[in-house]
């Protein structure tokens, strides 16, 4: 089963509240080194820790990483950005397209990139930050990139499967960080995501539902539509 101890992780979005938390809970759990990437890297007062500079939606960025991290074993895809407004036909072109290229092509690009190199590990990982909102479509281009990402990281699992690379999605609702400074519904301690995540890792699971919204929308999918969206019950009545 895959394993943080030794292991080499390479964290996008690591200066966030989830990738920072990413990067102290895999120090914690024995990781060898952690890369700490970010458009703009900050330091760290940790030798294990090394700054790293990537942009998800700029391939000469990504090969420069693949080139600066050859002995990555476990790559988290945790970059992402968010929308102000709900309706994806109030979204702006810069916004969808913005959303397009980090939440979606940015994962799976960088997966794409580094999949030579954890191929050639015994135990590599490839974990995917997906959101609840993958399957509840209120959030707009939001909703509709994560809903994206989900299918291609079933996708990565089952062509990485055969490789030796392990391939974890990971669902969750609201977290508490500048990201969800808006939302007013609960949200969960990005500590306790990150701990929920590693353990589902090293447990050899495929896909972690961070919390109850998590639950509650995946068993949703098999409802009618009026069921998970009651509204359209209203404008059908």
């Amino acid at each position: 089963m895959p394993a943080l101890n030794g292991a080499v992780v390479l964290i996008t979005g690591a200066n966030g509240g989830i990738g920072t938390q990413f990067v102290h809970e895999a120090l914690a759990r024995g990781a060898a080194k952690v890369y700490a990437s970010a458009r703009t890297p900050r330091t760290w007062n940790d030798e294990r820790i090394v700054p790293l500079a990537l942009d998800i939606t700029d391939s000469a960025s990504m090969q420069a990483a693949v080139e600066a991290a050859p002995d990555v074993t476990v790559l988290i895809n945790n970059a992402g950005a968010s929308v102000p407004s709900p309706g994806i036909l109030t979204h702006t072109d810069e916004e969808i397209r913005s959303n397009v290229e980090t939440n979606f092509l940015g994962p799976l690009f960088v997966a794409r990139a580094f999949a030579p190199v954890l191929s050639a590990k015994d135990e590599a990982t490839i974990i995917d930050i997906h959101s609840a909102l993958s399957w509840y479509a209120v959030a707009g281009i939001y909703s509709a990139t994560k809903a994206a990402l989900w299918s291609a990281t079933n996708s990565l699992r089952l062509e990485l499967a055969p490789e030796g690379v392990h391939v974890v999605g990971v669902h969750v609702a609201y977290v508490d960080t500048a990201m969800a400074a808006h939302a007013t519904d609960p949200k969960l301690d990005p500590a306790v995501l990150v701990r929920t995540v590693f353990d589902a890792t090293e447990a050899g699971e495929y896909e972690v539902l961070a919390d109850d919204t998590s639950v509650q929308l995946k068993a949703g999918l098999s409802a009618p539509l009026e069921a998970v969206y009651p509204q359209l019950v209203d404008t059908n009545a």
